[in-house]
This record gives structure tokens, sequence and C-alpha cells, in this order.
């Protein structure tokens, strides 16, 4: 498997990474399964902030692994502060895992239930310097998931997101998004589970405090087939769709689970 083209086909895919990226095989990857019972509720976890700046998104891309929105990070513009943080971490980029249908496609699986999609918010924290010298610290990274539920309502919050499919379809392409608060991808709820982890692609560095919210979000199906209309082949290849880009739960080792809710 060469150094960089890692994927989620069988060849290159989460059961392999481990060959280029020894992390991967680490104590403390990510996603996990997160069981109610073993999770430890702490009253001294106090709520988490978002203050982001619209003005700070930049670009959508389709990098054939995922669609991601990138923000300007060069100061203290859009910040996540609170929680489990010390301190105020700014916003880098989002980005999204799903399946290839709505039963599944998250990674992080609750009790058992896996959502259609889930949705990651990458923050990171500037007192190491820059984003390259964050990954190599334990609290280098605080990353906010939020779950993409199936229902009835499309979210129209999504929307703006999906419009722009159709100008990223394939590996490469990226168009600007200008002018986009992410903050209205939140649930109401600000109910959280904290733990740390990883990055759930490679290579893996654990330097992730997750914050996995707990109330999903709801899109329409319609909306979830409009990001399987993605496709992981540049322009002139034969057109694959992109789905199924989730790594699934990793061993938790030892490590606790918090909860900021009883």
């Amino acid at each position: 498997m060469a150094q960089s083209v890692w994927g989620y086909d069988s060849d290159n895919g989460p059961e392999r990474w481990h060959e280029n990226y020894p992390l991967a095989k680490g104590d403390k990857q990510s996603p996990i399964e997160i069981n109610s019972k073993d999770v430890q509720h702490d009253s001294s976890l106090s709520a988490w902030h978002a203050s982001y700046d619209p003005g700070a998104a930049k670009t959508i891309l389709n990098n054939g692994r995922t669609c991601r929105v990138v923000f300007d990070d060069t100061f203290d513009r859009s910040v996540l502060r609170g929680g489990p943080l010390t301190g105020a971490y700014r916003l880098r980029q989002l980005h999204l895992h799903w399946g290839s249908d709505d039963d599944h496609g998250s990674e992080h699986v609750i009790d058992g239930v896996k959502y259609a999609a889930e949705l990651h918010m990458v923050h990171w924290n500037p007192k190491h310097g820059n984003f390259a010298g964050a990954l190599k610290q334990p609290d280098g990274v605080a990353v906010v998931g939020v779950f993409l539920k199936v229902g009835k309502t499309p979210k129209p919050e999504m929307k703006r997101i999906l419009e722009e499919i159709e100008n990223i379809k394939t590996k490469g392409k990226e168009a600007p998004f200008q002018h986009f608060d992410p903050s209205i991808l939140f649930p109401k709820s600000r109910d959280y589970w904290t733990y740390h982890g990883s990055f759930t692609t490679p290579p893996c560095e654990e330097c992730i405090t997750w914050i996995l919210l707990r109330e999903p979000i709801e899109v329409s199906s319609d909306q979830m087939a409009k990001l399987r209309s993605l496709s992981k082949n540049n322009e002139n290849e034969p057109a694959s769709p992109l789905v199924d880009n989730w790594r699934p739960p990793q061993p938790l080792k030892g490590r606790i689970v918090r909860a900021s809710f009883k």
C-alpha cells in the first residue's frame, strides 16, 4: 500500500492502515463505541461555546475521501471554548463521514446505534504555534462530532453545503464557499460525551479531545442521497461513488468516557 493512497476499499481500507501508519494501532484511537452504562457523568464538565465568524468560510472541496469546508484559521476568528477544553481552539475545517445507505455511516456508535452520517468540526490549539505543531500534542486538537439521522424533515442548514455538491462532483474539485456560519449545524441540546482519542484518518494522530454531541440533527433521505452523489474518482476516470468513508470503532483500551449530562 503506497503512502498516499489509503482509502476505504478492501485493499487500502481501515484494516490495513497500520501497515503504513503504525499509530493506527495505538492505545487512544478513534472512533469508539460508547456504551451508556460505562460512561461517567462528570458534574465538573462545563458547557462548551462556539463563536464562529461566518466570514471565515473559504472553500468547499472533494478530496476523494470526504467533502470538506475550509475556514481561515490565521487568527482567533472562529473559536471553540469551554467544556473539557482549556483556552480557545480555532476552527480549521469541517467534513463528513457517511454510509452507502441510511442505516449506517457514522464513525462513533452509541449503544449499538449507527447514524446515517457524522459531521466533524476540527479545531486546533493555537498555543502550539500552527496546525502541524498541534498534531504532536495531546491537547492539540478538539473535534465536535454531530450525528446526522434520517427523518422526515430536511435540515435547511445542510442545504448550503449540499447545493455546492454539483460543483465538486469529482476528486480534486474545489469551489468558493463564502459567508457560512457552521454553528447552524449544531443540535438544540449542548449535552456531550468527551474522551481522548485520535483522528479517524491516517496518520491517526492521538491529539484529539472529542466533544461528541448526544442529540443528532435530522436530515432527509434525499439530502443523504445528495452526499452519496459525490465521486471518489478524478474527472477523467471511471465513476466510482464516494460512500462508506467511515472507520469502524476502535478498542477503548481502558479509556474513560465522560458525560456532561446524567
